[in-house]
C-alpha cells in the first residue's frame, strides 16, 4: 500500500529542506555542524507541520551517522535502555525523540549521562515551549532551536516540488498555480496540511485538470477569513482581544463569529484565555475561571454548538471591568530578573547547606511568615505590584497589600524567633 504523500516526499538531506534559514542557511548552526562533521544535541520546537522531524532525520542522514528514532508518547523505559545499548555499539549515535516534552523525568534521567559523555547526541522535537515543558537538566545539555512557521511562498515551493518528485506525483498532477497558491494560503504555515490537502484534491479529481474553483469546492474553510491583505486570520484574532479590552461587546461578538466561521477553536481558546487573565485579571477573577470552563465546554461539544459557551464568556469579558495590574506587575519583575538574576536567600532554599538551625525557615512559626524578608538583599525594597482599584475584589486585595506594606521585614531569623 502506498504511503502518504507527506511521508514519500520527505527530504533526506538538509539542503533540500524548505525555509528555516536561521538554522539551515549558509551559516546556520546545523549547516556548520554538518560541514565540520561535529554532531550536537538540540531540541527543535515549533508549530505542527513546520518540519521538525524532517530536519532531525535529514540532519542525521547528512552527517552519515547511525541514528535511532522513538516517540516519547509510546516508548517505555526498556526501549530507552535498548537505544542506549545500541548507541554504545555505534559511535556516534543520534537519538531522535518525537514529542520529547512527553518524556517523563525517569526516562530523561536515564539519558543524561550518555548525552553528557557523547555516547548519544539527542535531537528532540516538540510543539511545546521547551523552557516550560523540558526538564532543566536535559535542556542545559541541548541547544534550543526554533523551527518557524513556513510562509506561503515556501509552502508553494514545496508543493511544486512534491508534484515533480518521482516519489510524489512524478509530474502527473495537472493543477493550476492559482490552486497551489490557495492551498499555501489556507495552510497557515503547516506544510503537512498542505500536502495532505493536495493528496485529497488528486483523489477527488483523478486525471483531470484541476482549477481554482475545483480546489475551493472541496475545502470547507472560507477564503474571506484567510485573506492576507484584508481581514486575515491573525488580524481577526488581534481584533477579538482588542475589542474585549475596549469593552465593545458587539465588536467582540463579530470577531468571535469570524473566527468560528473558519472552525478555529484552537486560536479562539488560546486568545480568550490570555485576554481573560491579561486584560480582565484581578478586576473580575471569576470571569477568568468561567472563561476556562467555557473553553473546556466548547472543546468538548465542538462547533457549531461551541459558539454558545464561547459567546457567554466573550460577553462577560467584554463587559467586565479591566485590570492589567497582574500582567504589568509581572512584566516589571521579569525585567529585573533579566537584569539582576540574584540568588535565593539561604533560608528560602529547598535544602539549605551549612545553615544553623536557628537560621532555617520556621515551618512551625506562621506568626513570623509575614515578618520575614523574601527578596534578595540587593533588591529588598523593590516593588513590582502597582495596585489598580477596578473592582471591589481588587480593592480588598489592595487594602491587605497596604497593611502588609507597613510591616518591616527582616532577614535576621534568629532575631525574629527570639522576639
Amino acid at each position: 500500500m502506498l504511503k502518504p504523500l507527506a511521508f514519500r516526499v520527505r527530504p533526506t538531506k538538509i539542503e533540500d529542506i524548505i525555509g528555516q534559514k536561521d538554522i539551515l542557511g549558509e551559516n546556520g548552526i546545523l549547516t556548520n555542524s554538518i560541514k565540520e562533521k561535529l554532531p550536537i544535541s538540540f531540541i527543535l520546537y515549533g508549530v505542527p507541520g513546520s518540519g521538525k522531524t524532517t530536519i532531525a532525520e535529514a540532519y542525521a542522514q547528512s552527517l552519515k551517522v547511525h541514528y535511532i528514532q522513538i516517540n516519547a508518547v509510546s516508548s517505555n523505559k526498556s526501549e530507552i535502555e535498548n537505544a542506549i545499548k545500541e548507541a554504545k555499539m555505534f559511535n556516534p549515535t543520534i537519538l531522535i525523540i518525537d514529542e520529547v516534552h512527553r518524556l517523563n523525568k525517569d526516562k530523561q534521567d536515564i539519558l543524561l549521562p550518555y548525552i553528557e559523555d557523547g555516547t548519544i547526541y539527542l535531537i528532540g522535537a516538540t510543539t511545546a515551549n521547551p523552557y516550560i515543558a523540558i526538564n532543566k537538566a536535559l535542556r542545559s545539555r541541548c541547544h534550543l532551536l526554533e523551527v518557524k512557521r513556513l510562509n506561503e511562498d515556501e509552502i508553494l515551493l514545496g508543493l511544486n516540488r512534491a508534484i515533480k518528485n518521482p516519489d510524489g506525483f512524478n509530474g502527473k498532477l495537472d493543477i493550476s498555480q492559482d490552486s497551489l497558491k490557495y492551498i499555501a494560503k489556507i495552510s497557515n504555515g503547516d506544510f503537512r496540511f498542505a500536502l495532505n490537502f493536495l493528496e485529497i484534491i488528486d483523489l477527488s479529481f483523478k486525471n483531470q485538470k484541476i482549477s481554482l474553483e475545483m480546489t475551493k469546492s472541496i475545502n470547507k474553510v472560507p477564503n474571506l477569513a484567510m485573506d492576507k491583505d484584508e481581514d486575515d486570520h491573525y488580524n481577526a484574532v488581534s481584533a477579538l482581544q482588542k475589542s474585549i479590552r475596549g469593552s465593545d461587546v458587539d465588536a467582540s461578538l463579530y470577531y468571535l463569529a469570524k473566527l468560528c466561521a473558519v472552525n478555529d477553536l484552537e486560536s479562539i481558546s488560546r486568545r480568550l484565555l490570555v485576554t481573560a487573565y491579561e486584560d480582565v485579571g484581578l478586576a473580575n477573577p471569576g470571569a477568568c475561571m468561567r472563561c476556562k470552563i467555557a473553553i473546556d465546554a466548547a472543546m468538548q461539544v465542538g462547533l457549531p454548538e461551541a459558539v454558545i459557551p464561547l459567546s457567554n464568556t466573550v460577553i462577560e469579558l467584554a463587559l467586565s471591568p479591566k485590570s492589567k495590574a497582574a500582567e504589568l506587575s509581572m512584566g516589571r519583575a521579569m525585567d529585573l530578573v533579566k537584569d539582576k538574576p540574584l540568588e535565593v536567600l539561604d533560608y528560602l532554599k529547598l535544602t539549605p547547606v551549612n545553615v544553623d538551625e536557628i537560621d532555617k525557615y520556621p515551618y512551625d512559626r506562621p506568626d513570623l511568615w509575614e515578618k520575614m524578608q523574601y527578596l534578595p538583599d540587593l533588591i529588598k525594597n523593590e516593588h513590582f505590584y502597582v495596585p489598580e482599584n477596578k473592582s471591589q475584589f481588587e480593592k480588598a486585595l489592595n487594602d491587605n497589600y497596604e497593611k502588609l506594606s507597613k510591616i518591616k521585614r527582616s532577614s535576621n531569623l534568629k532575631e525574629l524567633k527570639n522576639k
